[in-house]
């Protein structure tokens, strides 16, 4: 049995998404949805906030909730807070919370607050979960705010619905075949290709990639930002494959996922659009995260889990503040150079700061997840962990390349201030705050994913054991009944 948290923080900080966001589909004035949006995503944060602190207090692997509406339907613990889901959970309400603050007030027409918060609603249950079949129909739910969006702007959903069609169908396959008991092992080995290859292409990994760039140049940047950075394919990874899968399909996936981060990198130098240039930048970033989940190593694996917070952190600010660029001037073509420190001189420091700092540089969160990454990787791969320092390299030229294509080399002449709102510069300056302190003092951050990871070894080497067990009954069962029969 589980140790209990104090209360359902989990249950609560979904419920409040779900009626705030009934609520502002009958709030037809953006300004008031706009700042109702925020305190409903501020009160979310809060409360996901409680039940992180909550968990830390108990001092145990994980905990279920206390009073559970689910539980005394379904007689089963829906939601559960455990070591690596715990900062994931503030973490995505926090990312909510700041986009939706710096989001402007004439933008409302075309980023829905009320969709947001279903959003919201079904990442929070999604990290809350353990359950195969519940994590499965959350993430297949969760592709239908961004079409919405699509059908909205009525702009072409063809490469988006293909892919994730796919990813539904691949997801449903692989939990129908997991699910049968198969003794010889066939069907686990192909249901765990499925799920892989469904995890794998919500991820963007080559050659599965193009409906992120297509998600990017057609809805907004909150919702596209919204929809990748929590990284819920790495989290599917995490629940549905990293327990079944041999050692060697492990390896496998953090090769594609390697060779994905160096392509990405390389693409993202080469961009002639800001948009696109951030989704190549976050795919490699991502990707590299897989690269550390993959290695199945205390060191490693806790790389992975660091720079997942970090990348997830320092990212998102570094989106916000080209979104509050793109603002002010419309979509960035990096063909050419702007000139506009002169005017946002303020997010042309938190740019380079948070681009910087999701390439690990020192003193930053990013420095010691990276090293932690690197150093698992060459423990095992030394030519691998090669890659991964080639990968960074690139996508350090490729931040520094923007900076000053969209902030120096000319005069940018304007009629009006071009000067961010203090709601921008709060949220940004939030992320930047959580990346210097978690760099100056990371000890805790590591050591929470630190025991993430042992847990997840741990979860591994368990599951292994049980199937083993398993298939020696049955093979044992065979035997005494072919030695009995006449």
């Amino acid at each position: 049995m589980l140790p209990e948290l104090h209360l359902p923080w989990m249950e609560i900080s979904v419920l409040i998404t779900l009626l705030g966001s009934i609520w502002l589909k009958f709030t037809p004035d953006r300004d008031r949805a706009y700042k109702r949006c925020i305190r409903i995503c501020t009160l979310t944060c809060l409360v996901t906030i409680c039940g992180w602190i909550d968990f830390v207090s108990l001092n145990t692997f994980a905990a279920s909730e206390p009073f559970s509406l689910f539980y005394r339907l379904f007689h089963k613990n829906l939601f559960v807070v455990d070591d690596l889901s715990a900062p994931l959970l503030p973490l995505a309400a926090l990312l909510y919370l700041l986009t939706v603050l710096s989001t402007l007030k004439t933008k409302g027409h075309s980023f829905s607050f009320s969709n947001t918060l279903i959003s919201e609603a079904i990442l929070l249950s999604t990290l809350s979960s353990k359950e195969p079949w519940i994590i499965i129909l959350l993430l297949s739910v969760a592709t239908i705010p961004p079409l919405l969006e699509f059908r909205s702007n009525k702009r072409s959903s063809r490469v988006y619905v293909l892919h994730m069609g796919l990813f539904v169908l691949l997801l449903v396959a692989g939990g129908l075949l997991s699910s049968f008991k198969d003794q010889s092992g066939t069907l686990s080995l192909i249901a765990g290709a499925l799920l892989t290859t469904a995890a794998l292409l919500r991820s963007g990994i080559i050659p599965l990639h193009c409906w992120m760039t297509d998600l990017f140049d057609k809805i907004t940047f909150g919702t596209a930002l919204l929809f990748v950075t929590p990284m819920t394919g790495a989290y599917a990874i995490l629940r549905l494959v990293f327990p079944i899968a041999p050692d060697w399909a492990l390896q496998g996936i953090a090769i594609v996922s390697l060779i994905t981060a160096v392509y990405a990198a390389g693409m993202a130098l080469v961009q002639q659009e800001a948009r696109r240039f951030f989704c190549y930048l976050f795919l490699s970033h991502s990707s590299l995260v897989l690269v550390g989940l993959e290695m199945a190593t205390p060191l490693g694996l806790t790389g992975g889990l660091c720079v997942w917070i970090s990348v997830g952190i320092s990212l998102a600010g570094f989106a916000l503040t080209l979104r509050s660029v793109e603002a002010r001037t419309g979509r960035i073509s990096l063909k050419t150079y702007h000139g506009l420190y002169e005017h946002t001189p303020t997010l042309a420091g938190l740019f380079l700061v948070t681009g910087l700092a999701s390439i690990g540089f020192p003193g930053t969160l990013g420095f010691i997840g990276t090293e932690l990454l690197i150093e698992g990787v060459i423990e095992i791969y030394p030519l691998v962990g090669t890659a991964v320092v080639i990968a960074t390299a690139l996508n350090s030229i490729a931040i520094l390349q923007v900076y000053f294509r969209v902030f120096t080399g000319t005069h940018h002449s304007a009629s009006i201030s071009l000067r961010a709102r203090i709601p921008e510069h709060v949220a940004i300056l939030i992320l930047v705050a959580l990346v210097i302190g978690g760099g100056l003092y990371p000890q805790p951050g590591v050591i929470s994913r630190n025991h993430a990871a042992i847990q997840l070894i741990q979860q591994r080497d368990e599951a292994f054991q049980e199937n083993k067990v398993s298939v020696d009954y049955s093979i044992s069962e065979d035997k005494h009944h072919l030695t009995t029969s006449p």
